[in-house]
Formats: C-alpha cells, structure tokens, sequence
C-alpha cells in the first residue's frame, strides 16, 4: 500500500464541499429539517490522506450528518423515509445526477447501493473472482472507462452530500444455479471484500491516474446493503456482522412496522404498499409494480401514466398511513432505469417532492436512520414495535409508554408480500386483465370492490427481475 501523506483539499475543492465538517449537528427532534436543510453553504478546506493507490482518502468525518438524541418521554417519532437505490451507476440515462439533484432540492439524503463490478471495465472483468462462477462472470457485465470515471463522480458527491454509498454487492447473480441465495458465509465473506476492493483500486484498475479520490475510506463507511433478487440473507448477516456491517436490507419483503435486528444487524426490509386499484399489495419497489403491471420493461406505451400514478399513489399511501399512524419508518427501493418510459422515475420524483417537505418528516440514509435508533431507548423501541401497521398509540404518543413493553404481543396475520422472487423468466404477460386503466381520481371508489377482489387479474405475477447494466455516455 503506498504511504498515504496528508495535503490541502487541491482537486476535491470543487466538489461540493460547502457542506462542511460539522454538517448538520444540531437538534435531531421530529420537526427538524432534513440533514441538507440545517447547514448552510460554507467553504471548509478539508484535509486528504490518501489510501492505498489513490482511490479513496480519509477526509475526515462526512459532512451533513444529523446528530441523533434520545427521543423525549411522550415525544412523536419522526416520520423516516428512506429511498434507495440498487446497483447506483451512473450512464447515458443521467438519472443518478437527475436524483442528487433532486435530493438537495427536497433537503433529502438517500443510500446509494453500489454494484462493485461498477467500479471495474470490461477488459479488467478476470479481476473479480465471484463465489461459485468463473472469474470474470457477471449478470449485469461490467462498466468501461468512461462509465468508472462518471459513476465516480456522482459517488464523490453523493457523499459530500450527506448520502451514504452501501453495497448491492457485485456480480449480481440469483437463483439456484450459482445464486446468491446459495452462498455460504466464507463466499459472502470473498464477495464483501472483493467490493471493497473494487472501490479502493479503481484508478488502477481503469487507469485513472490523475482523476480526483473518493473522499471516504470505503472500509470504514460501507456498513450496509441489499443482496441481489433479495436472497440470501441468513448466511450474508453471517458474514457481514463480522465484517463491520451495522444493517441488512436484503429481507425477502417486511411490514410497514419499526425495524428490529436480525443476527445483530438492524433489519431494513421492502414493505408491502397498496397497490391502488387492486385487491393486492407489493414491496415498496419500482420493479415490483413493474411486474404487477407489464410484467415487461417496454409495455404498451396508452398505459404507461396510469402505471406511474399507481405507484405514485401506493407510495403515498404507505407513507400516508405510517405518518398518521405507528411512524414506522417507509423504505422504498428504486433503479436507475427507464422502464416503462421512465414513470417509475417520475414517480419516485414526485414522491420525494411530496413527502420530504412535509412537518416532521426525515428523508435520511438507511445509516442515518441506524445512527438513530441506536441512541433510543430499548423499551421505547419494543413499544413501538408493538404498534400494527397504521396503528397511531391509542390514548396518544404521550401514554407510548403506558403499555408495559415486555406485553405479550400478537401480530395480525398476514399474507407473504408477492415481490417478483427469482424462480421466473422476465415475461410479456399483462397481469392486470388488459384494462390498463387506474384513474388517479377514483381511487376512493369501492362499488366494484368485490368483483374485483375475485377476479384473476388481482394475482400478482412472479417474475425474476431483469438484469441491466450501465450503458456507455
């Protein structure tokens, strides 16, 4: 490893960094802004230190963190809402520039899960040796120069922003063949490391000498992420505990119900939203109302807006019914793709816009979100947990605590979540009957509500999801 030395900020100076070291350090109470909201623009000269060939630098703490407290006897929750973004490269869409931009407009963090073979161009692909495949396979391909070089940029900022850069780990493989899902602890382990690995060597390996560094030690900073098809779990927790890992949000599909841990990492799962207009709900995913609607990323053109308005409108009644109900936090996954004419983006946008500048509501990281639950108190925690989905405290947040937390606790039952598992090929089928019509006027009306229900076009279809790669600028 080349001896790291310490320097003036030099090239980063120009990224962003008004942000400053303290970031947003004040009261974290439930009515306070966004992490982007706090600190105004300030110029601070950051010390560099340099790791191993120059990809990455230890610039100290990362600017715009909230400071978590300890929530006050009887005090509201927060209403948290974290967006998500799998395999976050940037390519010739733009959309994760489009969505840092987004973010600083709506005073919005967000976690940014990397694909590491992002990191890595084509002609360097033997570099990466994935559990149980050849080295050099991958799903979703690899990247060229000019992608590492973009894809860099956007992380860099993304970073300075206050958004936190997690994992979707690397070659994307699902399935029994050689899928993740099949993956002992030691493969998660290689995996793990390789993606670091990926993110500390990429100037050599794309040959990128003179470009600026990332400004995080990626060995310190990476503490989460989401598996690919959302397999896997129960032997990558193994792994990633012992690996520095402070949460997991790989679960195959959870409620909208405060996080408890699972193997000592906090437990981050897709939840089940409305999907209005039908007689179902689906994970709080892009490609989840995808499958339920095409079933295909280029569907009938006439029927793209509704599909948008319906994840638009789920959205916003999941989030609707934890704000006015038990405050659990919402999680919401995305891709940077156009699917569909690119609705699910808009609506995603249009989410953000709406949610984020509401009173007391926190976009944050799925970091930022552990940072505070850390710091709350167990019991207040088992409490809420305890709260059903939807479910405000009875006599009001002020008697949370009347109910002792140790209360024997019986949930309502519930029907697994249909979230598009790998056990399918990508399909043409129109799972909603052919009507392709959801009117986001009409979403009240219920005087068809039973026929509906019965009806074979309220089955949700499986499909595995489809595998994309960054094109080249």
């Amino acid at each position: 490893m080349a001896a790291a030395w310490r320097h003036t900020l030099g090239g980063l100076a120009a990224l962003a960094l008004a942000a400053g070291a303290a970031g947003c350090a004040g009261d974290d109470g439930p009515d306070a802004p966004g992490p982007q909201a706090a600190a105004g623009p300030k110029s601070v000269e950051r010390p560099v230190h340099l790791l191993g060939d120059g990809s990455t630098a230890d610039t100290g703490p990362q600017p715009r963190q909230p400071k978590p407290r300890r929530m006050a006897p009887g005090e509201k929750p927060p209403q948290f809402v974290v967006f998500s973004w799998d395999g976050a490269g940037e390519d010739s869409q733009r959309l994760f520039s489009r969505f840092r931009r987004i973010g600083k407009k709506y005073h919005a963090t967000m976690t940014y899960f990397l694909s590491g073979v992002y990191m890595l161009p084509e002609e360097k692909r033997t570099l990466y040796e994935p559990p149980q495949h050849a080295a050099g396979a991958s799903d979703i391909g690899f990247n060229d120069v000019r992608g590492v070089r973009d894809t860099v940029e956007q992380l860099r900022g993304a970073w300075l922003e206050g958004s936190e850069i997690g994992t979707h780990f690397n070659g994307h493989f699902c399935g029994a063949d050689g899928g993740v899902g099949t993956w002992t602890p030691g493969e998660w382990s290689s995996e793990i490391r390789q993606a670091k690995w990926l993110v500390r060597n990429w100037k050599t390996n794309a040959g990128l000498k003179d470009e600026p560094p990332l400004p995080f030690d990626y060995g310190k900073e990476l503490v989460g992420g989401r598996a690919p098809c959302l397999e896997g779990q129960h032997n990558l927790i193994k792994a990633a505990k012992k690996l520095g890992f402070r949460y997991d949000a790989s679960s195959a599909g959870g409620r909208q119900m405060w996080p408890s841990k699972t193997g000592g990492l906090w437990d981050f799962p897709l939840q089940d939203v409305p999907v209005p207009g039908r007689g179902f709900e689906t994970l709080s995913m892009d490609y989840n109302f995808l499958a339920n609607q095409s079933g295909t990323t280029k569907g009938d053109p006439s029927r793209r807006a509704a599909w948008g308005r319906q994840m638009r409108d789920g959205l916003l009644a999941g989030f609707e019914r934890a704000y006015h109900g038990n405050r659990a936090p919402l999680f919401v996954g995305d891709h940077f793709e156009s699917w569909n004419g690119g609705v699910y983006m808009r609506a995603v946008e249009s989410v953000i816009a709406r949610v984020c500048t509401k009173e007391g509501v926190r976009c944050v990281s799925f970091k930022q979100l552990a940072d505070w639950l850390d710091v709350q108190d167990p019991g207040v925690l088992a409490r809420l947990r305890r709260l059903e989905v939807g479910e405000a405290p009875r006599h009001g947040w002020a008697h949370l605590g009347d109910t002792p937390a140790s209360e024997p606790h019986v949930p309502t039952p519930h029907a697994p979540s249909w979230h598009a598992p790998s056990s399918q090929e990508p399909s043409t089928h129109e799972p909603d009957g052919g009507s392709g019509r959801y009117d986001e006027d009409d979403d009240d009306e219920d005087d068809d509500k039973s026929s509906r229900t019965r009806s074979s076009r309220n089955k949700p279809v499986r499909i595995r999801p489809v595998l994309v790669r960054p094109a080249a600028g």
